[in-house]
């Protein structure tokens, strides 16, 4: 043994003599190579990589701003499965119905990767959006959806279908005042969509015009739209420390603080007010369950008010941005507003539209829906990770891998949906009239493992808003002005560009 290092000392002394390097150089040369070698260093059998991959950024410049357009491009050339560079991680990319359905459905992928930009956010896995798969993650799913279900998200006795019904009602009113002049939906479809979840979640609701509510409101959006354009400091979280670079992580932050700052206040105002026998909100659930520790396993109050903040980010996001979206649409589509009013009228008349009409409206419904598929909320889902090796397509996964369900890919195949590009309702609907309700290839709310917990209440709600609003108004593009943009700006979820209409009463 001793004449084998021997060997070695002497080999690599006379290298060094031969190449004119010392011994400190060669050292780091060693290291560097190393370094490289287990960063750089592929796994076998990886779906293959699509071409544009440049060194340390990996693909994240040919993704460009519009990732789910390039991503649902190579799918033709690379098939469902690839892998993206994004910074020194490989990222797995899942296309198609069949094979996100597979995935979706199984524990194998039910986790999240780390992200610095939403876990800055939402606590590096303190909720139950970015949270790893595990017991305490499913006791707090199972918790959420319970307590919002005792809350009313549900059809029938005891539904919050009422407030809903009332809040339609006042953005109604809220409309009219507009007096069919140009005006921008965005701050309404909000405060609307707020106005519910603060009546789960606080047990109150706010005026249109008070000042902090709008201002939480507006955060929110200002959250997910930084999270979105800050996924360079994702990849790489030190440039966070960088001038300039960092000033999409610094306003996140200066907007996440004011949303934390008003959860902490009610989480302290619902503590002082807590009658034990008689909880009146989620908030109050969620104390009573901090208090008593039967059905979430080492719960904190820092679970708690991220666990608030979950449902107040996708609650308010979610129905507000469906909602901009069935506006625009029914803007660039006056036919098919029409045919939506004429269904309205004939079966729900003057007054407010009810859950009961639902079935009676297969026309609005396809239309919903046919929004939901031609601009996909949320193009990749929330991330996944892989909780343990897994073969997908004769390729290897490894454990902790991040991976993206295209849900973009799912809605404009055209094998499922010709000429996908084109916003046609009757898609939705059968040779009957009826309306297709679980079509192939169509996840609005994603599925599986993590699907939305809020998903009923969200369809609750946009149904309802709808349906009021297209009962009472026409919506048209402001005279002289060019039709909206309908392409969509990509965050986390992808919106509609600023766009002004107007709303002219029936």
């Amino acid at each position: 043994m001793a004449t084998v290092v021997t060997w070695i000392a002497e080999s690599v002394l006379e290298t060094l003599q031969v190449s004119g390097m010392t011994l400190q150089t060669f050292l780091v040369f060693c290291t560097v190579f190393l370094l490289a070698y287990i960063l750089l260093k592929r796994p076998r059998n990886l779906p293959p990589y699509p071409a544009g991959r440049v060194p340390v950024l990996g693909h994240l410049l040919a993704l460009g701003r519009a990732p789910h357009l390039k991503l649902t491009a190579w799918r033709r050339q690379y098939g469902d499965v690839l892998t993206v560079r994004m910074g020194m991680e490989d990222v797995v990319v899942l296309n198609g119905y069949a094979t996100v359905k597979d995935a979706l459905a199984s524990e194998k992928f039910a986790s999240r990767p780390p992200n610095f930009m939403q876990d800055s956010c939402f606590g590096f896995g303190e909720d139950m959006g970015t949270a790893p798969w595990g017991t305490k993650l499913k006791q707090s799913r199972r918790f959420a959806s319970a307590t919002l279900k005792t809350l009313g998200m549900k059809v029938g006795p005891g539904s919050i279908e009422e407030s809903i019904r009332e809040e339609a009602g006042y953005v109604r009113n809220r409309i009219v005042e507009y007096d069919g002049q140009p005006f921008d939906v965005t701050n309404d479809v909000y405060v609307v969509a707020a106005n519910i979840v603060c009546c789960m979640t606080f047990g109150k609701r706010y005026e249109y015009d008070d000042k902090t509510f709008l201002g939480l409101a507006k955060a929110i959006d200002h959250v997910f739209a930084e999270i979105g354009a800050g996924q360079t400091i994702s990849a790489f979280p030190l440039l966070r420390f960088v001038p300039g670079i960092n000033r999409a992580y610094k306003e996140m932050l200066r907007q996440d603080a004011r949303i934390d700052k008003v959860l902490w206040d009610e989480i302290a105002r619902h503590r002082e007010n807590l009658d034990r026998e008689n909880p009146r909100d989620y908030l109050d659930f969620c104390l009573l369950e901090l208090e008593q520790k039967g059905k979430v396993e080492g719960l904190t109050e820092e679970n708690v008010m991220y666990m608030a903040k979950n449902f107040f980010f996708a609650g308010v996001q979610t129905t507000a941005v469906v909602l901009r979206w069935s506006l625009l649409h029914m803007t660039l589509n006056p036919d098919i507003q029409k045919k939506v009013q004429e269904e309205l009228d004939g079966v729900v008349g003057k007054n407010l539209p009810t859950l009961a009409h639902r079935s009676q409206l297969p026309y609005v419904n396809a239309c919903l829906q046919e929004v939901m598929r031609v601009r996909t909320l949320v193009p990749f889902s929330i991330p996944h990770a892989t909780t343990q090796e897994v073969k997908v397509h004769g390729y290897d996964i490894p454990k902790g891998t991040q991976v993206l369900p295209n849900l973009y890919s799912l809605h404009m195949d055209p094998a499922y949906w010709p000429d996908p590009d084109l916003f046609e309702p009757e898609r939705f609907l059968d040779a009957e009239g009826n309306v297709i309700n679980n079509p192939d290839s169509f996840m609005p709310f994603s599925a599986g493992r993590r699907v939305c917990v809020g998903e009923q209440l969200a369809r609750m709600e946009i149904f309802l808003f709808f349906s009021a609003l297209l009962q009472s108004f026409t919506f048209k593009t402001p005279e002289g002005a060019p039709p909206p943009n309908s392409d969509g700006v990509l965050g986390i979820e992808l919106k509609p560009h600023p766009f002004q209409l107007c709303a002219i009463l029936r």
